[in-house]
């Protein structure tokens, strides 16, 4: 009987805390809820900082591009946000959302 290891050094959140070691700002996004198909479930982080450097995934496609966009806009202002994605059937492989899903994320700047 083998025992399972993790890699804690990809993990989201420990990369976060590496990047605010080295002085980076930094945003987390956190995938609070979904509905529907969506690509990554509840509690999935994606770690941003003020450049736009990311690692992680809350959705992919345009949805993840979108949520780096907020997050540098987020650590800028300091003012968390919910940010709502949901799309109809026909465009929903276009952005990361496949059959119809939608995901709520909060992305919040790491002080």
């Amino acid at each position: 009987m083998s025992e399972a290891t993790t890699d804690d050094s990809r993990d989201p959140l420990t990369i976060a805390q590496q990047w605010r070691t080295q002085g980076r700002e930094v945003a987390l996004a956190t995938v609070v809820e979904t509905w529907g198909s969506a690509p990554r479930p509840v509690g999935s982080h994606l770690v941003i900082d003020g450049e736009g450097n990311f690692h992680g995934s809350v959705s992919g496609g345009c949805v993840e591009g979108a949520v780096v966009a907020e997050a540098v806009d987020i650590i800028g202002s300091g003012r968390p946000r919910l940010l709502e994605f949901g799309v109809a059937d026909e465009t929903a492989w276009q952005v990361g959302l496949s059959c119809g899903g939608r995901i709520k994320v909060y992305v919040e700047r790491l002080n």
